[in-house]
């Protein structure tokens, strides 16, 4: 709990100072604060906790703390899902996607039905794997979900060869992942159209989490109906991480390091790792995004990049100490 708090002050400094951070636009600085920095502030926040959330929940639904929407190939089937959009209907996603507000209204863009599409394929075919193979390890399922998303890493690439050069660079750049796009107050509006209801709903199967945690044996015995309550999971987050990825592009490896983290220092109780990997994953994304838009201003690294450079590391680190 003292950490827990600790986090939380942390977690409200950076959010008041990080939007701060950057090269003065003399008369424009008003402007730039309130219209650029403060919503793509925002925007950090809500993804960066979305996705630490959903690393949350796929490792424990899957008792494997390397099992994340990144490494299952749940936000690469999300990245193909909009990549497809993108290149079939370009206009279409220009006129109704993430930050206008459309004929169709807020919540309902293509992009983000897209993206959800391809996660749940991608999520659709880790469940065959485990059906026809019932004593599936923990390693098999996570090979079976990094194979996934070189496919469909793969058939991004594929999208982007066939492309005419302006449709290339744009997906190029939207899979590198980017709060650039995110950066306004429609995008974040309806990033929380569709976080908020996933958050309460994985919240309150905390108990559910610990319990899928130490065995399938045990939870069942305990009364959790195994398959319903592990679907409505990994749907939910996978809803959660889609919308992220619709919005921001893909961003790596942070569903990985945050929960990892969290739990040694608040242990393996899902009604303390929940807020802690919410606040960790937000303070952590914002962190990235503002070194990412001011180390080569007037350019900017995409945040997926340096999240990424970061996860590598880290994901081999993981693996080495399982040993």
């Amino acid at each position: 709990m003292r950490f827990l708090i600790f986090l939380l002050f942390f977690f409200l400094v950076t959010l008041i100072l990080v939007p701060f951070v950057g090269p003065n636009a003399g008369e424009l600085q008003d402007w730039v604060f309130w219209n650029l920095r403060v919503p793509r502030v925002l925007c950090a926040l809500v993804s960066g906790g979305a996705l630490a959330v959903g690393g949350l929940v796929f490792q424990a639904v899957f008792r494997n703390s390397l099992a994340t929407p990144s490494t299952l190939g749940t936000a690469s089937g999300a990245a193909l899902g909009a990549s497809l959009l993108l290149f079939l209907a370009p206009e279409f996603v220009r006129d109704f996607g993430p930050g206008h507000w459309g004929n169709l209204g807020l919540a309902v863009s293509p992009l983000i039905f897209a993206a959800f599409l391809g996660a749940l394929a991608s999520l659709g075919f880790v469940f065959a794997v485990v059906r026809l193979a019932r004593k599936t390890s923990e390693t098999d399922i996570l090979l079976a979900g990094v194979a996934v998303s070189f496919l469909y890493s793969s058939l991004i690439m594929l999208l982007q060869y066939v492309s005419d050069p302006t449709q290339t660079v744009r997906m190029l750049r939207w899979t590198m992942g980017g709060l650039d796009r995110g950066g306004n107050y429609p995008s974040i509006v309806l990033l929380l159209f569709w976080v908020i209801p996933a958050l309460v709903i994985l919240f309150f199967h905390h108990r559910e989490l610990d319990l899928f945690c130490m065995g399938e044996e045990i939870a069942r015995v305990r009364g959790v109906s195994i398959g319903k309550k592990r679907a409505l999971l990994l749907v939910t987050a996978s809803m959660m991480v889609a919308a992220v990825v619709s919005v921001c592009g893909p961003i790596g490896f942070l569903g990985l390091m945050v929960p990892h983290i969290a739990r040694q220092f608040v242990g393996t109780r899902h009604r303390l790792l929940f807020p802690v990997s919410f606040l960790g994953g937000a303070v952590l994304l914002m962190v990235c995004d503002t070194f990412a838009r001011t180390v080569i201003f007037p350019d900017e690294l995409p945040v997926g990049l340096l999240t990424s450079l970061l996860g590598g590391p880290f994901f081999l680190t993981v693996l080495l100490a399982r040993r």
